[in-house]
């Protein structure tokens, strides 16, 4: 049977990344990127730590508990206005010291503070038990929704069987932009091979695109079809850490130190 984790992962292996990180406070969006959001929760222009905690609190509940986007707003949205952090609101900008007119809480941002943490959390813990499954399951089909809402490059992904060790997964591993459902299916080799694939697809050839963050003035590339910052299989820098960190101690253990 395919390993449809996008659906039935349970909450521990999401719950476990989640609350690995620390926290960081931000501006702009821009500035946490990508592997970043391994290490640390945050919320862009949310500059209060006891607030950032709260907000933190609260998804970390709605993992724990399934809460539906509409419990995790009922139980963030009356903090959020007492503290004043609703609507629309100067703020001054840290890096220029300019007066801005920004959009603080609002039910889109709560909706996209719910679903970018739970997917990427969901992902993360996706990723983690792809690596030690690997051996039984080593493929990954893209699975796209498939609706009028799917980026065209996404449809063009879905179905795309590849080994899991394929590079192509550490700029593709979904989700791949703000409000991307996409998923992958992890398949064995029998599976692979009774949907026709005798061998894993090609990855396909990567078109990249000039991108200027206006938080750091730093222009990168990337991948078309994948949105900035996102270009990153989530938890899978924290597993390079950690097999870093074990690295270390088997090289002291062997010096004797």
């Amino acid at each position: 049977m395919a390993v449809d984790l996008r659906f039935n992962l349970e909450p521990r292996k999401a719950l476990e990344f989640f609350r690995g990180k620390g926290y960081a406070t931000s501006f702009g969006w821009q500035e946490v990127w990508q592997y970043e959001h391994d290490l640390a929760f945050t919320v862009a222009k949310m500059m209060n730590v006891d607030l950032l905690r709260d907000v933190r609190m609260a998804v970390d509940k709605a993992i724990a508990e399934g809460w539906t986007k509409q419990q995790f707003r009922d139980a963030l949205e009356p903090r959020l206005v007492e503290a004043g952090w609703w609507g629309k609101a100067e703020m001054t900008d840290p890096d220029t010291g300019e007066i801005k007119q920004v959009q603080l809480g609002s039910p889109r941002r709560l909706q996209t503070i719910f679903e970018t943490n739970i997917q990427t959390s969901y992902a993360a813990g996706h990723w983690a038990q792809i690596r030690q499954t690997k051996d039984d399951a080593p493929y990954l089909m893209y699975d796209a929704v498939n609706d009028a809402q799917t980026r065209p490059e996404h449809a063009a992904w879905d179905g795309l069987v590849l080994s899991a060790d394929d590079p192509w997964w550490q700029a593709h591993f979904p989700p791949n932009d703000w409000g991307c459902r996409c998923g992958v299916i992890q398949l064995s080799r029998a599976q692979a091979e009774a949907m026709g694939k005798a061998e894993p697809d090609t990855a396909p050839a990567v078109q990249m695109r000039d991108y200027t963050n206006p938080r750091t003035g730093e222009t990168t590339q990337v991948p078309k079809g994948v949105g900035p910052g996102w270009a990153y299989a989530p938890g899978s820098s924290r597993i390079e850490m950690q097999r870093d960190l074990l690295t270390e101690k088997e090289r002291a253990f062997r010096d004797g130190k």
